[in-house]
């Protein structure tokens, strides 16, 4: 014999495998591995069923037509005195904004079978389609006959997304077993985990189309002071998000209290725009971008109470190997 060669190589190379060397069903993977990602591990793109592909794919087609034309909307409504309207405009910015965020929730909600993200993404696209009803319900014959097709499309599209997405929701959901293991307490801290991330995603959103709101209706601030609101505010709602995700992703305890912190100006901020609409609402006749300004601060404090709950609860439980499990090379 060869003593160069291997023992076995050639028992093992012209043998085949008998039945009792095979794994059983039960000890084979049933899953390839996750891809870890900046925003947690994702599910790769061949283990995902053709049915979902395929609504994935609808999803991210159908958002995009609809971003296509609310950008040429708000083009139409910028350059063209004749139909230009401040109210549908600022509706339409703040649809530009929900569309985004829904192209996000999604990707997220899918590939990592998220049902935090997809519930908000469920949400998104119910109040993108009552906005949509409220301003097109108001609007001039002219002004409807420019916006019917965008109209058509969200309503529609919005009925199917709802209907999908609600299915999905209720899937066996298999990634908090996949990344917290057996442990029940893992389970729960990746669910607690996700739920703050998509609750700081959410107000990002939530606070961006109040300011688009304020600043473009003139609502309780003055013109001149209009671009500074939007200047500061936004850099400073997109400054305490990104704390925000930095803190639950890294589990840091001190970002995590700077991050409340943060949101006391916020809270202060909207305070004080209740109080400027409820006293210019007593002064004037109208009445639909006030009610969404107090629609879209509560809807904000709320989502603000959701969060700072579930951070308090997620606090706790840093430190416990969620993190290493989640952001592993491989498993």
């Amino acid at each position: 014999m060869d003593e160069t060669s291997p023992l076995l190589s050639g028992h093992l190379s012209d043998q085949p495998l008998r039945e009792s060397d095979l794994l059983s069903p039960n000890l084979r993977p049933r899953h390839q591995e996750l891809i870890p990602t900046p925003c947690g591990p994702i599910k790769p793109w061949s283990e995902l069923s053709w049915l979902v592909r395929l609504y994935f794919c609808f999803t991210i087609a159908s958002l995009l037509g609809l971003l296509g034309l609310t950008i040429s909307s708000i083009y139409k409504q910028h350059k063209n005195t004749d139909i230009f309207d401040e109210d549908n405009f600022t509706v339409s910015l703040i649809l530009l904004i929900g569309i985004l965020f829904c192209i996000y929730y999604i990707v997220r909600g899918v590939l990592q079978e998220n049902r935090q993200e997809l519930v908000v993404f469920v949400l998104s696209i119910v109040v993108l389609m009552i906005r949509s009803v409220v301003n097109f319900s108001v609007l001039g014959s002219k002004g409807k006959e420019e916006l019917l097709v965008r109209f058509v499309c969200i309503m529609c599209l919005g009925s199917i997304h709802v209907l999908c997405a609600t299915l999905l929701i209720q899937r066996p959901n298999m990634m908090a077993f996949r990344v917290g293991g057996a442990l029940e307490s893992l389970q729960q801290q990746y669910f607690l985990l996700n739920l703050c991330f998509s609750m700081v995603t959410f107000d990002l959103q939530a606070q961006l189309c109040l300011y688009v709101l304020i600043t473009t209706s003139d609502l309780a601030i003055s013109a001149p002071n209009n671009t500074i609101l939007l200047t500061v505010g936004v850099a400073w709602t997109c400054l305490t998000a990104t704390v925000g995700v930095v803190a639950v992703l890294k589990e840091a305890k001190v970002l995590v209290w700077i991050f409340v912190m943060q949101n006391l100006p916020e809270v202060a901020f909207f305070v004080y725009l209740m109080y400027k609409v409820v006293k210019k609402w007593s002064l004037d006749n109208t009445y639909t971008v006030e009610a969404a300004a107090v629609t879209g601060t509560l809807i904000s404090l709320l989502i603000k109470v959701v969060l700072i709950w579930g951070l308090v609860r997620l606090v706790h439980r840093f430190g416990q190997g969620l993190r290493e499990r989640m952001f592993a090379p491989s498993r």
